[in-house]
């Protein structure tokens, strides 16, 4: 498929905008001015915008505990985003979620929960809403391996087959469920298989290869909207940062549980990288280009921050404010 040069300059700009984001995060966390869990999307950004890239905003996205990426690739507002996780009224959740509550309806993503599979039967939920509308939405749902732990995903799984409905389970699988590494979660690494049994099509993809996502993203997208879902679909990628915050290689030392030769073998997979290569090699940029896409991505993340912490933190006499009762 021929793809203009515009379009995969935009997928480059994502993808560093999530990078340089969350990178942005470490040091205010680590000096205990944001108090937030953040779970950083690092290593994983080609998902979110290869996969987002294939929808509109009228398409629904459902995030998990890991879902600053999903927000910003679905066309939220890094600002929102970062004064959420700072808790100020400006959040896009006014300040009361922090990182794992994000929502913005507008773009159609329509929120992040951190209970493991907790947004899975919401998309499911938003999928036979659109069938019943006879809408040409299609409903995406993003997932770690963990979740397929979960009884929540199978039940999901079995109604969204028998109602034949326009939903994407997008598995993000980074060989970790928090801590413990997939071989000891699960007698399989081929998470993808355990959608055959229900009859649903499935489709496992290089997830570090953002033109992967994007094309078989296209593909699933394009099948929903024809009445051909549910897809499963198994992104294999892996995270550079521990499993929240930046627990990891502090200060030059080595805390990650994870095999430091395992990381150093992922990190030279870095899913950007490897899309610049590509850029440069076809002699579509050059880093003399790149650089000014980084420089003006690291612009719009300092504004973004000095938008955030200028903001209000909400009132005390507000504590209860958008809680129903």
């Amino acid at each position: 498929m021929e793809l203009s040069k515009d379009f995969l300059i935009k997928l480059y700009r994502m993808m560093v905008r999530i990078r340089l984001c969350e990178e942005s995060l470490v040091e205010p966390i680590l000096k205990g001015e944001i108090h937030t869990p953040c779970h950083l999307y690092s290593g994983q950004e080609a998902i979110a915008a290869g996969l987002c890239a294939s929808l509109t905003d009228e398409d629904y996205v459902f995030g998990n505990h890991r879902s600053h990426g999903h927000f910003l690739a679905k066309g939220g507002r890094m600002e929102e985003m970062l004064a959420e996780i700072f808790c100020r009224e400006t959040g896009c959740s006014r300040g009361r979620g922090g990182s794992m509550h994000l929502i913005d309806p507008d773009s159609g993503m329509m929120g992040s929960v951190p209970i493991v599979a907790g947004t899975i039967s919401l998309a499911v939920g938003a999928a036979l809403a659109v069938s019943i509308r006879k809408e040409k939405r299609v409903a995406v749902t993003f997932f770690g391996d963990g979740a397929t732990g979960e009884g929540v995903l199978y039940e999901s799984l079995n109604f969204a087959a028998l109602k034949n409905l326009p939903v994407i389970f997008a598995c993000e699988n980074n060989l970790y469920a928090t801590h413990m590494p997939i071989d000891e979660c699960r007698p399989s690494r081929n998470i993808s298989k355990i959608a055959e049994s229900f009859g649903i099509k499935t489709a496992t993809v290089d997830g570090n290869d953002v033109l992967a996502v994007y094309l078989a993203g296209k593909d699933a997208v394009e099948r929903c909207r024809n009445g051909c879902g549910p897809i499963f679909m198994e992104f294999l990628t892996y995270r550079f940062r521990g499993h929240v915050g930046p627990d990891d290689n502090i200060q030059g030392c080595h805390t990650d549980i994870r095999p430091k030769d395992e990381l150093e073998k992922w990190l030279k997979r870095d899913p950007i990288a490897l899309f610049e290569k590509k850029l440069i090699d076809q002699g579509l940029m050059d880093p003399v280009s790149l650089a000014r896409i980084r420089a003006e991505s690291e612009r719009d993340v300092a504004d973004a921050f000095e938008f955030a912490r200028n903001s209000s933190k909400p009132k005390q006499e507000d504590l209860t404010a958008y809680v129903y009762r």
